[in-house]
């Protein structure tokens, strides 16, 4: 099992995380020097501030060693339950949740960071949801991949199977994709996706010269693919496959181009479906650590999806793109060039939008460019205004 241990300081890879630096997110430029090396801080030159070494990562604040935490953090993301956690290492129960919790919003930054903004060629992408049964809850958690890489996409977490879920869902996925390239999107026979996919994947387009409003259309190399399964005794004894929308020639060559298959199907889909069941202790079937909240579920899915896109090698990957050597769906994505550990995952900063210098609002006061009049000295005494809105002196 890998462990992370800490690096050495090294300036030149940091950046100021101070929101109100004007260098703030900025690598390289020369204003981050050492601070203090024993307690591993460094200050930025501009603002004048200090900072951790760990700030942003999943293990800032916390006093554990980071070994244990990584080491923890990776049986959790293999599935191993939080009970045999905390026997194994006498940690507490809440402990183990948290870090959980705090390494599955992490692992959320990470995926908006690097998988959302890499604008990526899907070409073939397969959506399905997964029914959890919970402690006094029924869930629904939407997932989706793009097939020709195995990445995941995107991932969203419902107490109802309803428009909203297929919505955000399909959302993540448009935040992927590169803008009016050919792509074809497979789905079982629930009724929210056509809609919700066409909603996602349409741009403003501007039909007549001068003013006036633009409009959303749909685009036009965009194809969705259904598959109906019907089942009796727990068996497939029927498969209907059919174009909600798109060519069925375009389809097929769709197909052929990600090596999706002969025909529309969802096979991709439901093996990642598989593996999260597996990974995520809270989705195996009568388990006594059943979900009880839905944040657990959200940030577990994160933990699960980023490890699973970054660390784990993946098999057919290995034998087709690389030639035998280990390959991870964010290598074939081209998202990164090497096997990424838990510790590095963990350890991994975003950095915060570059700094705007703000714009200044109004008009310039005219007082300020006049001259300001002299005060003589009067010998008549002060004025005040009475009730009856009348004025008289004062008496002494």
């Amino acid at each position: 099992m890998q462990t992370h241990r800490s690096s050495p300081m090294e300036p030149s890879k940091q950046f100021c995380p101070n929101v109100a630096c004007s260098a703030r997110g900025q690598t390289g430029a020369g204003n981050i020097t050492i601070h203090d090396r024993k307690r591993q801080r460094y200050r930025c030159t501009r603002c004048h501030k200090t900072f951790s070494q760990r700030r942003g990562t999943m293990v800032e604040g916390l006093r554990k060693p980071t070994e244990l935490i990584v080491i923890v953090v990776t049986l959790l993301s293999y599935g191993c339950p939080i009970q045999a956690i905390v026997h194994a290492f006498g940690l507490d129960e809440r402990t183990v949740a948290s870090w959980r919790d705090r390494a599955g919003a992490h692992c959320q930054r990470v995926h908006q960071d690097v998988v959302e903004t890499g604008q990526l060629d899907l070409t073939h992408v397969q959506a399905d949801e997964i029914r959890v049964k919970g402690c006094k809850i029924i869930a629904w958690m939407g997932l989706a991949m793009m097939v020709s890489t195995r990445l995941w996409l995107a991932g969203a977490v419902r107490l109802s199977r309803d428009r909203k879920l297929a919505d955000v869902l399909l959302q993540q996925v448009r935040r992927c994709s590169q803008t009016l390239k050919a792509l074809l999107v497979g789905t079982d026979g629930w009724a929210a996706y056509p809609g919700s996919i066409k909603r996602a994947f349409r741009e403003k387009v501007k039909l007549a010269p001068g003013r006036g409003r633009a409009c959303l259309h749909i685009w036009p190399d965009l194809h969705i693919g259904t598959v109906i399964k019907r089942t009796e005794k727990k068996h497939v004894v029927e498969v209907t496959r059919n174009m909600s929308h798109g060519s069925q020639t375009e389809a097929e060559r769709l197909l052929h181009q990600s090596a999706g298959g002969s025909v529309l199907n969802t096979a991709f889909i439901e093996r990642l479906n598989g593996t999260m069941r597996q990974r995520l202790a809270t989705l195996t079937r009568k388990c006594r650590h059943s979900a009880r909240r839905l944040r657990p579920l959200e940030t577990g899915m994160y933990l699960i999806g980023t490890t699973y896109n970054f660390c784990w090698p993946h098999q057919e990957l290995s034998k087709s793109t690389h030639m035998g050597r280990a390959c991870t769906p964010a290598m074939a994505a081209g998202l990164t060039d090497h096997i990424w550990c838990v510790g590095e995952v963990l350890q991994y900063k975003v950095a915060p939008s570059p700094w705007v210098e703000p714009k200044r609002r109004g008009r310039r006061k005219k007082q300020a460019d006049l001259p300001v009049p002299s005060v003589k000295q009067s010998s008549h005494r002060p004025l005040v205004r009475l009730r009856q809105g009348q004025l008289c002196s004062t008496t002494g």
